[in-house]
């Protein structure tokens, strides 16, 4: 599959893909329907692609307006791959690439504030869910309002109840379903 950034400052610039098959890039289709449901929001957001892949959404997002991504990964080969296509795009300075552990990152006391959180971990190893309920456990991660984004198989659905994060959308493209949540949209008493 050929990636690339579809639209802003970057658009059609190609992104390298990770060697082997250990990542699962998104697609252009989904890349484009999230952005779409974003539109507006993405002007000088901060967002932290917490199992960063290729870095296509993240850097996407960089394209469209964000002022900073944290990108996350464990292994060298995806790390690699990011700081590839930052350089590719030229937006290395507005990113941070973090190696290691996704879980012990989200458990440590956070030291920024994020306004959107993308989730696309391995599929079929509950590793959405974990990352969803260390978040909703730490919010501190979240400012006001912030999204939270996962990017799952619609068979690893379920629903999740959390104290500070409420979903609020779905969203099926073929073999892929987006779930949104949102911080602090719950009710108070």
């Amino acid at each position: 599959m050929s990636l690339r950034i579809i639209s802003g400052i970057a658009k059609g610039r190609k992104l390298k893909d990770v060697p082997g098959n250990t990542t699962r890039p998104v697609t252009d289709m989904v890349k484009e329907a999230l952005f779409n449901i974003l539109a507006g929001d993405m002007q000088d957001s901060v967002w932290w692609d917490l199992f960063g892949g290729t870095g296509a959404v993240g850097i996407e997002a960089l394209s469209r307006g964000a002022a900073f991504v944290r990108f996350s990964e464990l292994n060298r080969l995806p790390i690699e791959t990011i700081k590839a296509n930052l350089e590719t795009t030229g937006f290395t300075s507005q990113a941070e690439i973090r190696r290691g552990d996704a879980f012990a990152m989200l458990s440590a006391a956070p030291d920024r504030a994020f306004d959107y959180v993308y989730v696309a971990p391995p599929q079929y190893k509950e590793m959405w869910s974990k990352a969803l309920a260390l978040l909703d456990a730490n919010p501190g991660w979240l400012s006001k309002g912030a999204w939270v984004i996962a990017q799952i198989h619609p068979k690893e659905y379920r629903h999740l109840e959390f104290k500070n994060l409420t979903e609020f959308e779905e969203r099926k493209y073929g073999s892929t379903l987006l779930v949104f949540y949102e911080k602090g949209s719950k009710v108070e008493d």
